[in-house]
C-alpha cells in the first residue's frame, strides 16, 4: 500500500476549515481501513499567511490527531505558491499527493476514483467538473471567459479542471524541473509527459466562508499561465524560495 498525502491550501479558512477537516479525515481513515492506502497516509494543511486564526486550527488539529500535518508560509504568497508548497513538503513521505480547496466544492468522494486509479498505475488523474449548478451565474459567466482567454493566449489547460488533482511523487519532482515559485500548475501539467487520466464530478456549494478568488485574482493567474506556457523544464529538480515558516509533522 502507498502512502498519499492530501494537500489542502488555506487562506482565511477558520469558517470553513473545521468542517472541511472533518470531512477529509473521515475519507482518509475509510481508504486506510478498506486497505487502499498506507496507514502513514496524512492531511496536509498549508496556511497561506491566514490573517485569521487558521493557523491556530491547524495546530489544535495537529495536536488531537497526528495525521494531520501542517504547513506554515511566512507570508502570503498565493494560493499556486500554497499548493506547491505542499507538494514539496510532502516529497519526503509521500508516494502520490491529491490537492484540494479547503472550502471543498471539489467533491471529495471523487478521491476514491482516483485512488483507484492511482492503484492501476496513473501518475496524473484530474478532477473535472461536469457540472457547476451550485455556482452563481456571474461565477459560470467569469469561469467560461477565463477559460476562453487562456486558450486565446495559448495556453494548454484541461477545460473545467483546477487544482483537484491526483500527482505521483515523480510527477511532482517533474513539476519541480519548472521551478517552484509563482507557477501556474494547470497549464504545466500537461506538460509534465505523462498520460492526463480524468475523473468527473458535480461542483459543490463552499461549507462555509467567501471565495477567495477575485475577478482581479483570476486576471493574475491568467497572466502566469502565458508565462508559464513559454517556461522550459530544467535537466533537475528547482526549488526556490517557499517561504515556509513552520512544518508540523508527526
Amino acid at each position: 500500500m502507498e502512502t498519499l498525502y492530501i494537500v489542502v491550501p488555506c487562506y482565511n479558512e477558520e469558517e470553513a476549515l473545521p468542517e472541511s477537516a472533518k470531512q477529509l479525515m473521515q475519507k482518509l481513515e475509510n481508504l486506510t481501513r478498506c486497505g487502499k492506502i498506507s496507514a502513514d497516509s496524512r492531511i496536509l494543511l498549508v496556511d497561506d499567511g491566514s490573517k485569521d486564526s487558521t493557523w491556530n486550527l491547524i495546530s489544535d488539529l495537529h495536536a488531537s490527531n497526528p495525521r494531520f500535518d501542517g504547513v506554515r508560509l511566512s507570508k502570503n504568497r498565493g494560493h499556486q505558491n500554497a499548493v506547491m508548497a505542499g507538494l514539496v513538503t510532502s516529497l519526503d513521505w509521500a508516494d502520490y499527493t491529491i490537492t484540494i480547496d479547503a472550502d471543498l466544492q471539489d467533491d471529495i468522494n471523487a478521491i476514491d476514483e482516483m485512488v483507484d486509479r492511482r492503484i492501476a498505475g496513473a501518475d496524473i488523474v484530474c478532477g473535472v467538473r461536469n457540472d457547476r449548478g451550485s455556482d452563481s451565474f456571474l461565477k459560470r459567466l467569469t469561469a467560461q471567459g477565463y477559460y476562453a482567454l487562456m486558450r486565446l493566449f495559448g495556453a494548454r489547460i484541461l477545460y473545467n479542471h483546477a487544482d483537484f488533482r491526483l500527482l505521483s511523487r515523480e510527477a511532482v519532482r517533474r513539476l519541480c524541473r519548472f521551478g517552484t515559485e509563482d507557477l501556474f500548475l494547470r497549464g504545466l501539467i500537461t506538460r509534465l509527459d505523462f498520460p492526463l487520466e480524468k475523473v468527473y464530478y458535480a461542483r459543490l456549494p463552499r461549507t462555509a466562508g467567501e471565495s477567495k478568488y477575485t475577478v482581479k485574482k483570476m486576471l493574475q493567474l491568467a497572466a502566469k499561465g502565458v508565462t508559464c506556457g513559454r517556461m522550459k523544464p530544467a535537466d533537475s529538480i528547482q526549488i526556490g524560495q517557499l517561504y515556509i515558516g513552520e512544518v508540523l509533522h508527526a
